[in-house]
């Protein structure tokens, strides 16, 4: 079983990987955050792939996306939806009437465009798996991914997400551009898909999803292993201890959020890699997708233009395993 499980999920990202080429490290992370039942952050610039990522992950699967483009004058109506009037054979009555977020796979695209009402409503259906509205309360569907983007360059009419949002995120990813070669394959393959070359593929479906996250569940974490994981994450509240440069550069560390996501993560990245027990390299793995968006750095660090990444690095480096 879990042979055919990590079969199915190797297809589902062959299949993504065919349609986002050069962003390999993205779809990655999706698959990841899809095993470990978490939510993801792309930061990345416009044309790098984002929406293109979660749609075809969406198709593959054989689920349904819903997409929230946030705006300034977005209401927590426009994602949770709203109780509306019904008539009834000459009565009426309230019917709730599910917004996007009651979709399997969410894009909210530039997440940081929206007031803080607006994030706190997403912000319980990421934590919670629930959406409540006038007091009564709607489970989401049992396979639940949020996919946000943010924009690094653009900070114009922009609201800067909460630490405590940023937290509920599993992962922040940062979106490159895709190398010549990556470019020229999707130049080429775009024209195909103008051409109508559209190949028509059985669905994954969510059961292998299910089934993987049952085999994660199951996976075994050695003591000097776990030990290294604790470490890693003590290193960014108590930086003194590895270098005065680090303590300099940290302003506050990361939460148990950080240990827990970063336990869930490493644990599917050791199955994704067809082994039954996490080593240091797993944990080393997704280490910086974890970190980068749980520091909050020091204003000599931003005056030296060092970011969360090199800070995680030198942990990274510092920290012994085992």
């Amino acid at each position: 079983m879990t042979d055919r499980t990590r079969a199915d999920i190797a297809d589902l990202t062959a299949r993504v990987n065919a349609a986002v080429i050069g962003q390999e490290a993205v779809v990655h992370s999706l698959i990841l955050a899809l095993l470990c039942n978490g939510n993801v952050l792309l930061e990345g610039l416009p044309g790098t792939a984002k929406t293109r990522s979660i749609k075809t992950l969406a198709r593959a699967m054989g689920v349904n996306l819903g997409r929230i483009q946030f705006t300034p004058d977005l209401l927590p109506a426009d994602v949770t939806g709203s109780e509306t009037y019904h008539s009834n054979e000459g009565g009426s009555e309230l019917i709730f009437e599910p917004g996007p977020i009651f979709n399997e796979l969410v894009l909210a695209d530039e997440i940081n465009r929206a007031p803080a009402k607006v994030q706190s409503a997403l912000l319980e259906a990421m934590e919670e798996r629930q959406v409540t509205v006038a007091g009564k309360s709607y489970p989401l569907p049992p396979l639940f991914l949020v996919m946000a983007t943010q924009n690094p360059i653009e900070q114009e009419g922009t609201y800067p997400l909460p630490e405590a949002q940023m937290d509920r995120f599993l992962f922040k990813v940062r979106v490159d551009y895709p190398d010549a070669e990556a470019e020229r394959s999707i130049v080429r393959m775009l024209q195909k898909e103008e051409g109508g070359h559209h190949a028509e593929q059985t669905p994954v479906g969510t059961e292998a999803i299910f089934a993987a996250r049952q085999a994660i569940q199951k996976m075994t974490f050695s003591e000097p292993v776990e030990r290294y994981l604790v470490d890693l994450v003590m290193a960014t509240r108590q930086p003194e201890g590895l270098s005065d440069e680090l303590a300099s550069w940290i302003a506050v560390g990361s939460s148990p959020r950080a240990s827990i996501a970063l336990h869930r993560a490493s644990r599917a990245e050791a199955w994704l890699q067809g082994r039954e027990h996490v080593l240091p390299e797993d944990v080393r793995a997704v280490a910086p997708a974890v970190f980068r968006h749980r520091l909050i750095l020091s204003y000599d660090a931003l005056a030296d233009g060092i970011d969360t990444d090199r800070v995680v690095t030198d942990i990274l480096d510092l920290v012994a395993a085992g």
